[in-house]
C-alpha cells in the first residue's frame, strides 16, 4: 500500500514541488492545505502516513498546527520543513513531536531519505 501524504506550505509552488517528488516516488497524495489552521481538521479526515509542515505560515503557524495534530494523535509522523535560518523553530518544533526536518531549498533525494527514515518504508 502506498504512502499517505499530506501536505502544508502557504506557497503553492512548494506544494507542488513536494507532490511531484511524493508522486513519482509512488506515494498518494491525500490531501493539501494552504496554511496550519486548517491543517489539523484535514488530518483528522485523511489520516495520512506523513505530513510535510511548513513552519512559518499565515494565521497559524506550522508549530500551532504541529501541536494541535500531536495532541489528537500522538502517533502522527510530522516532518516540518523550514528555510535556512529557522533553527530555533525547528528546534521548538523537534520538541513539540514533528519527526525530523526538512530545509528549504531542498533536493529530491534528501526529502525521499528523510521520508523513508521517519516512516521505515521503502
Amino acid at each position: 500500500m502506498a504512502l499517505r501524504v499530506m501536505i502544508v506550505d502557504d506557497a503553492l509552488f512548494m506544494r507542488n514541488m513536494l507532490k511531484d517528488i511524493f508522486l513519482r516516488a509512488g506515494y498518494a497524495v491525500v490531501a493539501e492545505a494552504e496554511n496550519g489552521e486548517a491543517a489539523p481538521e484535514l488530518y483528522l479526515e485523511n489520516r495520512p502516513d506523513l505530513v510535510t509542515m511548513d513552519i512559518v505560515m499565515p494565521r497559524k503557524s506550522g508549530i500551532e498546527a504541529l501541536q494541535e495534530i500531536m495532541a489528537a494523535d500522538p502517533d502522527a509522523c510530522v516532518v516540518m520543513v523550514s528555510a535556512l535560518g529557522q533553527d530555533s523553530l525547528v528546534l521548538e518544533a523537534v520538541e513539540a513531536g514533528a519527526r525530523d526536518f526538512i530545509v528549504k531549498p531542498f533536493k529530491e533525494a534528501n526529502v525521499l531519505d528523510i521520508v523513508r527514515r521517519v516512516t521505515s518504508r521503502p
